[in-house]
């Protein structure tokens, strides 16, 4: 039997595990990657590590705890400014929507205003929302929320869109439900005629129809992925082909996460996507003991005030909050 605490382990260290596997193919066309290391199926450096993914979702993860449903966009926006704002921090890898948002927390703005800026419908909340599903499982409607309380001090629109659709299918994946009921409640959280909704069901579309998750690898990234602009972390792009390659993987966590390590643009956040959802289907169970072992401390390495926290622990704490909202499966 897969427990809560498993699950909610499975989704974080799922996180995690992707963002780190991803993050030297970030960036580049499936083509470069495959010029260079032929097919990614594991880390390529023994130093290889979780990015600013993993980081901002322990950075969120913390303050649910100590704020739990009584969250809000004020919060955030305070523990921004105390914990991230700081000469502390170098913001290594931050995203541009992190680092405008920081430039108009600094101006006083407060939020949503604060993440009303030109790179709003990044993927910088999408990455960091597996936590509000963790902690709301089996009530999407709230994961949603809270991801909308978070997402509004740093993102706008699609970028709001986009991390509601992740946390809500987190939050349904964590009561064992099929992949079909997953879908359809990611899809359910955002408005139909958004370009988040139409990327989430033309990638489920390509990805079904594919035979394995490797043949469905270039019909995604030429069918979703903007090439066009030059910037990779466009949040519908990414959601879309994360749920792709989950389709076309079936659910399975190893070949959903190397997929997106393998096809390209914002490969780090995209199987973070898929290994948060994958992770929260299947439980710990599913990822290998060499994987979590390279990921399980963060380094803090853009976010100081996470450094050395451990995620399963994190993790754990969230499938007890989850359970004294009285979401228990």
């Amino acid at each position: 039997m897969i427990t809560l605490q498993d699950r909610a382990r499975g989704s974080f260290i799922g996180l995690a595990v992707g963002d780190a596997l991803g993050t030297p193919t970030e960036g580049k066309s499936p083509e470069e990657i495959f010029s260079r290391w032929g097919r990614v199926t594991d880390f390529l450096y023994d130093d290889q590590g979780g990015s600013d993914d993993t980081e901002h979702a322990l950075f969120s993860a913390k303050l649910l705890l100590q704020k739990k449903r009584e969250l809000t966009s004020l919060d955030v926006a305070e523990a921004w400014r105390r914990e991230i704002i700081n000469s502390g921090n170098m913001y290594k890898g931050a995203g541009f929507s992190e680092i405008i948002t920081i430039q108009n927390l600094v101006k006083g703005l407060q939020p949503p205003q604060s993440g009303q800026h030109l790179h709003s419908w990044s993927d910088g909340l999408a990455m960091r929302v597996a936590p509000f599903g963790i902690a709301s499982v089996g009530d999407p409607q709230f994961a949603a929320h809270l991801a909308q309380v978070d997402g509004s001090v740093s993102n706008s629109g699609e970028g709001i869109y986009s991390g509601q659709a992740v946390a809500a299918a987190v939050s349904m994946a964590m009561t064992g439900a099929p992949l079909d009921k997953i879908i359809q409640t990611a899809l359910d959280v955002v408005p139909k005629n958004s370009w988040t909704s139409s990327s989430i069901i033309r990638g489920v579309q390509i990805g079904s129809d594919a035979s394995d998750v490797w043949s469905a690898l270039e019909p995604l990234h030429r069918s979703l992925a903007c090439s066009y602009y030059f910037w990779t972390d466009v949040a519908p792009e990414a959601v879309g082909l994360a749920f792709g390659l989950i389709a076309a993987a079936q659910g399975k966590f190893e070949d959903a996460v190397l997929g997106a390590v393998n096809i390209g643009r914002d490969t780090d956040t995209i199987a973070a996507i898929a290994g948060a959802i994958c992770g929260a289907m299947h439980g710990i169970q599913v990822i290998p003991e060499r994987w979590i072992n390279r990921i399980s401390i963060s380094r803090g390495t853009c976010i100081n005030a996470v450094k050395n926290m451990n995620i399963i622990n994190v993790a754990d704490d969230l499938s007890l909050l989850a359970q004294s909202w009285g979401k228990q499966l």
